[in-house]
């Protein structure tokens, strides 16, 4: 097991592509600290990881709370006996289907999608710092790149994605954190994920970006949740000890950089 004795955070893992990072984590041998807002749905979380011989514990918090994610990341120390990594996969996913174009709710996103980001690593940063060593794996996006889409006709206003923008930032925050904190053997590094069939892909991204993104890959099609778990488990391990600042593209083969 790839993760043996390391203890890890993860923000929005009540369910979504976060559960299947906890349920892969646990796999790996890593013990577990659920933060989600929807704590009864962290709780069950935690409890698919026991019901497996896991050790799991759920904190309900809020990400873009600074006194929340310090007592998050002080039990988590507390009961688990460390914090070897976070993963900073909240976010607000919801302004993919164009229906909310509110100046208010852009700034809604950029403020839950960023300031989680900032937050949840500066919580964990004096527990990584003291014992020397972490790995900080946040979750940029493949809307971060230009992507092909075509948006529909006669559009009454200039749509602006603050999903698309925040994850821009997170990319950008990745490489800076990474400079920050190297000193202190923490390494940061991000996963920039391509269209992904959890419920809220289904709920919030039309059906002609659906189309235009899958048919754009060159493996032609969406990604399972269970597909990027192993890129935060490589992320985690000592397999990427020298690696820092990078940003690891899982998307089908549809943005290409490097």
């Amino acid at each position: 097991m790839r993760l043996e004795g390391k203890a890890a955070i993860i923000t929005g893992a009540a369910r979504g592509i976060g559960r299947e990072y906890a349920l892969r984590f646990a796999q790996e041998g890593a013990s577990v600290a659920i933060v989600d807002l929807l704590e009864d749905e962290a709780q069950k979380t935690a409890k698919l990881i026991e019901d497996a011989g896991g050790k799991a514990l759920a904190i309900g918090a809020d990400v873009t709370s600074e006194e929340q994610m310090a007592a998050a990341a002080e039990r988590t120390v507390k009961e688990l006996g460390r914090i070897d990594v976070l993963i900073n996969n909240a976010a607000l996913y919801g302004d993919l289907n164009i229906v909310d174009q509110s100046i208010e709710y852009f700034e809604k996103v950029l403020h839950i999608n960023i300031l989680s980001v900032v937050i949840s690593s500066r919580a964990v940063y004096p527990s990584m710092k003291e014992q020397g060593s972490g790995s900080i794996i946040n979750i940029a996006s493949t809307a971060a790149y230009p992507l092909p889409i075509k948006m529909p006709p006669g559009l009454p206003i200039i749509p602006i994605s603050g999903y698309a923008v925040s994850k821009a930032a997170v990319i950008n925050l990745t490489k800076s954190m990474a400079v920050a904190v190297g000193s202190s053997n923490i390494r940061v590094n991000a996963i920039a994920p391509g269209v992904t069939m959890t419920q809220a892909t289904k709920d919030v991204v039309p059906d002609f970006a659906m189309e235009s993104l899958t048919k754009a890959a060159a493996l032609e099609g969406a990604l399972e949740p269970t597909d990027l778990t192993g890129t935060a488990v490589y992320l985690a391990s000592e397999d990427s000890a020298h690696m820092t600042g990078q940003i690891l593209v899982v998307d089908g083969g549809l943005v290409m950089v490097g």
